[in-house]
């Protein structure tokens, strides 16, 4: 057949009474707000259902006599005003944002490189994209000036099937922005290794948020080019490159050019991190900046969240490749090309990897981690970007990440909590959540069973669609329409197949796992579900150890693998199991949110103490699995912890989900529900987050930003000079002497110390001397440090030498000791670590102290 000349997308023409629906449609807002979803759903259950529950496709498939009908239907035009009205004061009513004048932030841009807003538009393939989508939808929940960009995906990530052995086969669909709800608002051009590139600038609205997307599938790029956003997360090392500066840079220009100047760049994950080096080339052409003066600038208003709890996850291009894309804008803004690697080389490295985490920790001001367990295998991660620093000085904060509540909870449990908590719950405080105590048991239980049946009828006709796929005859399949029982303990598991998340760790035991699933008085039913990566063999090879267990039958009632993990799988996951069950190797989860998720839907938690749960777990709202991390033999360690885990199932959690009458309500697992529900509650939403985000990094950053920037950027020059000048000058500085007036060792009695301190050209305005005490371990090293300011006391006769003293008093029994260091100091520096510079007093130094 002839290849077309010309595509184009045809939209049914609404009635002008149904026009509202089509602004619905477009605004995202519909995939969290059950009204909007309610709408569609009475236009047409069947077309509704046939179009995946997206409401730009109802609207293109949805017949001409039908709108015509609806059009006439007086009780549907007046559900459709009240759901447009609602729209409209959604995004017109004042959130938190507005009530605190306080605040210096004005703007905030959110890159990453996916982003998981609903099915409709797949653009995420995992934990990044989704929670990159919560962010944005959380922002606008609390009235947050803050837009996202990303890359529009022409194939998505990819549509998983198993065939009939097990195997993960990946399909990937061809997405038509034209049908789904985006608009073309414009457009940027990229020169990448000399060939400029043309994008269009899509914009999906997310309830308050505008996202924008870039997508090089445009005519007037070569095939090649158009293909630069094919996948996500797809071709090889060069294309993920294209990928990286069509984000980062092209980001930048598409703000521009839709009229955007963010005061902070919110870079998630170092995917984004190119969109520093579009800020750093601006400031040095337009406003005559130099090299050192631009950094500054650009560090002031920049905040980098680390998501990698492994170097292997970080991405690192050649230097031949980099030299070959950035040669050109090193040209450019008149800097030599080591200068330019220098950004994004590791310390110790061969100097032949560019890491874009390195790139993204230097030009970013404010770094964090995904949980305070991540936070801490981060410091150890990138402790080599700061050598003389103390671990716990290194500057990378953590920010636990949290779910948006009103995307993943069920309408049941949103009605019960809105009864007993809040109307907004998913932002209320500890005390509101308290009121779960006037809750019934039977009301909670009623929820949960609600929604285990709802995931029930999916999960017997999802797995029966499923092998008819396969070439499996209907009737060879009636097993499927009695699988799975809606009231029996249901264990869900779900996420990224990944080696270090060792979805198969139950079955290294399988009798003891059959014995569970068939025990004729407590059964116990297993839902597993996810991807692996297209290139993660060992991925693959377990999705397929689970699909062939699951086919025994023996156990096939009770156990399955469903197909094609999306969102939309995920709420009824999340709403409908019973227990959430998380097993990666401590501490390689960064966060993971699915638990959260659950947990607001009254999901009980069974995990390794990794991520968010480690710090959440309290000993009443779920449970913990051993963790046995100082085993070096890893097969050891996970038969260590796989009977663990089998013996909570078998000791604890089975018995207390049946610990009742014959159809009466499980009391105990339902006060362990209300102790999960109260005390995570007010923890796990996003909104939480994002508050955490504006205090700690967006507010201090868009003042920092907007100081530098005054006057010139007066101050972002002159503190790139201070820090020349120290860098320059810093050999010279030394403790050359230090001691303690008359110590006397007893708790609780202030001790005086002395020191002389030589600073060369340096003086003391740009240097701080700190007393550091403490409590010391065996090998008399500092633990717990505690830091005092000593002041100047006077000044030697060469001009160069300084008497400082200060005092510190002993708080606690034992040994105790402390030391003195000398690090720089001015106004305009958010920490000391920065300039990664401290002079430590050494031992055995005289005692001769400012004669």
């Amino acid at each position: 057949m002839p290849r077309a000349l010309q595509s184009f997308t045809v939209r049914a023409q609404l009635p002008e009474s149904l026009s509202g629906l089509r602004e619905i449609a477009m605004n995202l807002r519909w995939s969290w707000d059950s009204r909007s979803q309610d709408l569609f759903r009475w236009a047409d259950p069947e077309v509704w259902e046939a179009a995946g529950g997206d409401p730009m496709r109802l609207l293109g498939m949805i017949g001409k006599e039908r709108l015509e009908s609806l059009a006439r239907d007086r009780s549907f035009l007046a559900f459709l005003h009240e759901v447009h009205d609602d729209l409209r004061n959604h995004l017109a009513r004042p959130r938190w944002f507005a009530e605190r004048s306080d605040l210096a932030l004005k703007s905030v841009a959110y890159f990453s490189p996916e982003f998981g807003i609903d099915a409709a538009l797949p653009q995420y393939s995992g934990g990044l994209g989704v929670l990159a989508g919560d962010h944005v939808k959380a922002a606008g929940s609390l009235g947050l000036p803050l837009v996202g960009v990303g890359l529009f995906y022409k194939h998505g990530y990819f549509r998983q099937e198993l065939n009939v052995e097990g195997w993960q086969v990946e399909h990937y669909p061809s997405l038509d922005p034209a049908e789904m709800a985006l608009e073309p608002v414009g457009r940027v051009t990229v020169d990448l290794a000399g060939t400029p590139i043309i994008a269009q600038i899509l914009k999906a609205q997310v309830g308050r948020i505008p996202l924008f997307l870039l997508d090089t599938n445009v005519e007037e790029n070569s095939e090649e080019s158009r293909a630069i956003t094919d996948n996500l997360y797809g071709g090889g090392e060069e294309h993920r490159l294209r990928q990286e500066i069509l984000l980062g840079i092209g980001g930048v220009r598409a703000l521009e050019a839709v009229g955007r100047t963010p005061q902070v760049f919110h870079i998630n994950e170092g995917h984004a991190g190119f969109l520093a080096l579009e800020r750093l080339r601006v400031l040095i052409r337009r406003d005559g900046l130099t090299f050192p003066e631009a950094i500054e600038a650009v560090r002031a208003g920049a905040v980098f969240t680390t998501h990698t709890p492994v170097s292997a996850g970080i991405d690192r291009f050649p230097r031949a490749l980099i030299e070959r894309y950035f040669s050109a804008w090193a040209e450019e803004v008149g800097v030599a090309f080591s200068d330019f690697m220098e950004l994004g080389l590791e310390p110790g490295g061969s100097g032949d990897l560019f890491n874009m985490a390195v790139l993204s920790f230097r030009l970013s001001g404010y770094c964090n981690a995904v949980a305070r367990l991540h936070g801490q295998t981060s410091k150890h991660l990138f402790q080599h970007l700061w050598p003389d620093i103390s671990f716990d000085e290194i500057p990378i904060h953590s920010v636990t990440n949290g779910i948006h509540a009103a995307t993943w909870v069920s309408s049941e449990m949103t009605t019960t909590l809105d009864r007993y908590v809040l109307p907004e719950w998913w932002d209320a405080g500890p005390d509101r959540w308290a009121r779960l105590d006037d809750a019934s048991d039977e009301d909670i239980w009623r929820v949960r069973e609600q929604c285990r049946e709802r995931l029930v009828g999916f999960v017997r006709k999802r797995l029966k669609v499923s092998r008819m796929l396969q070439g499996i005859s209907e009737g060879d399949l009636a097993w499927c329409d009695d699988i799975f029982d809606p009231g029996v303990l249901t264990i869900g598991f779900a996420r990224r197949f990944a080696a270090y998340k060792r979805p198969t760790l139950l079955l290294s035991q399988p009798e003891r796992l059959k014995a569970l699933l068939n025990d004729p008085e407590r059964p116990v039913q297993i839902l597993f579900a996810g991807k692996a990566h297209p290139a993660d063999e060992p991925g693959k090879a377990m999705i397929r150890e689970i699909f062939n267990f699951s086919q025994d039958p023996q156990v096939r009632r009770r156990m399955a693998f469903l197909e094609n993990y999306d969102i939309s799988m995920a709420k009824l996951l999340c709403q409908g199991v019973d227990l959430w069950l998380n097993t990666p190797r401590r501490p390689l989860e960064a966060s993971g949110t699915s638990g959260e998720k659950a947990a607001l839907n009254g999901v009980l938690n069974c995990s390794i103490l990794d991520g968010w749960w480690d710090e959440m777990y309290d000993g009443e709202n779920g449970w913990a699995i051993l963790s046995v991390e100082g085993y070096e033999d890893l097969g050891r360690r996970d038969r260590v912890e796989a009977a663990n885990l089998f013996d909570v199932l078998e000791r604890r959690i089975v018995p207390l989900f049946y610990d009742r009458k014959a159809r009466s309500v499980p009391r105990g697992w339902v006060r362990k529900i209300r102790s999960s529900l109260k005390t995570l509650g007010p923890k796990v939403s996003a909104t939480r987050m994002l508050r955490e985000y504006v205090e700690w990094a967006y507010d201090p950053a868009a003042a920092r930003a907007e100081a530098l920037a005054a006057n010139g950027y007066q101050r972002a020059k002159a503190l790139a000079a201070w820090k020349a000048n120290v860098q320059k000058q810093w050999s010279d500085v030394a403790i050359e002497a230090a001691g303690e007036d008359d110590l006397v060792p007893e708790l609780g009695k202030s001790q005086n110390v002395l020191a002389q301190v030589r600073l060369g050209a340096l003086t003391p305005d740009d240097v701080a001397v700190q007393l550091v005490h403490g409590p010391l371990d065996q090998g008399e090293f500092l633990m717990g440090e505690l830091i005092e300011p000593m002041e100047v006391a006077g000044k030697g006769a060469d001009g160069t030498t300084w008497c400082y003293n200060g005092s510190f008093s002993i708080e606690r029994p034992g040994r105790y000791g402390f030391a003195l260091r000398v690090v720089p100091s001015h106004p305009d520096l958010l920490t000391f670590a920065e300039v990664g510079r401290v002079a430590w007093a050494t031992a055995g130094r005289a005692r001769r102290i400012c004669d």
